[in-house]
């Protein structure tokens, strides 16, 4: 009797230790909008590729955003899926991003990580109600808490210089250039950076879905262009800082179509060219107003159309 007790209490163990590490992977999973473990895992590793110390914090930050929202009675469900870790690892990574002393950045990594679980709960439920998206709002709030504060570091914003762009020696060398580019767009989604990063970002959405990550590399390619058109630096390009919010625009609407991701990816793209030119650390920003405002105006338009069809084409469609 005791050995299939142990047996048992070990399978509960083992059984709970998987339920914690999936809901762990899909809260990063989720920084790209895919509720899925396989994604979380190529994130992790695009990090690790940028700096362990960005994967660590991902790690800490997830886990203490899940363990608040245990405590704060969110749902198992919400919590499993990984919509209660993600802004916990985005505020995370922001920490070990903008704070150069390692144990500050722990500290705030933390403390940051926990408060968006918190944050998320009543802010989710308002959300819910204007059918709005909470994205990385959480994140944001309790990442700019601090960074006014916080002198040891430049704000993102205000490394995106305004440049002219300079010709390559072979036109093999500008593809080259603006695939490595894109591909940094998609790794700065995560905080990390880098080519190889970006193709484990891709790698890892294309394992959850190939639609998603053909509009996470469209998006990323179009903000890109936009911002280099309208004068962003060549070294913004290369770091990826033109094109995250492009690409994070056109996943969160990917579901509406072709025309409002690229409306979204447009929109998000000048909201954060703007935000450059007032030196403001927006961060996703840019994505989330552009979200909200696509799903609105898409939202506001089925409510026009269905306004203006007579009522006797209604009875008609319904009869057939």
């Amino acid at each position: 009797m005791f050995a299939r007790f142990s047996a048992a209490s070990g399978r509960t163990a083992d059984t709970a230790a998987g339920l914690a590490l999936r809901a762990l992977l899909r809260s990063l999973g989720q920084i790209v909008l895919q509720a899925h473990a396989g994604t979380g895992a190529c994130l992790l590793a695009a990090l690790a590729l940028t700096d362990w110390r960005l994967a660590l914090a991902a790690v800490l930050g997830a886990a203490a955003a899940n363990v608040c929202a245990l405590v704060a009675g969110h749902a198992e469900t919400a919590i499993h899926e990984g919509l209660a870790g993600y802004n916990g690892a985005l505020a995370a990574l922001a920490a070990f991003t903008f704070v150069g002393d390692a144990g500050t950045a722990a500290a705030l990594a933390l403390i940051a990580g926990g408060a968006s679980a918190w944050i998320a709960g009543p802010l989710n439920r308002w959300l819910t109600r204007a059918r709005l998206g909470l994205y990385s709002v959480p994140c944001l709030i309790a990442t700019w808490i601090w960074l006014p504060l916080h002198l040891g570091s430049e704000p993102v914003a205000t490394t995106i210089a305004i440049a002219p762009l300079v010709p390559h020696a072979s036109p093999l060398a500008a593809v080259v250039h603006a695939a490595a580019g894109v591909l940094s767009g998609l790794a700065q989604t995560t905080f990390a950076s880098g080519a190889a990063a970006g193709l484990c970002v891709l790698a890892g959405l294309a394992w959850s879905s190939r639609r998603a990550a053909a509009y996470a590399l469209g998006g990323a390619a179009l903000a890109s262009a936009l911002e280099l058109a309208c004068g962003a630096s060549p070294d913004a390009f290369d770091a990826g800082l033109a094109g995250f919010n492009g690409a994070l625009a056109a996943l969160a609407v990917c579901a509406l179509g072709t025309r409002a991701a690229f409306c979204a990816t447009m929109l998000a793209a000048a909201l954060h060219l703007a935000a450059v030119r007032c030196g403001l650390p927006v961060l996703t920003a840019p994505f989330v107003l552009a979200s909200w405002t696509v799903h609105l105006a898409a939202r506001r338009l089925r409510g026009l159309r269905a306004a203006s069809t007579p009522p006797e084409e209604s009875e008609e469609s319904t009869v057939r």
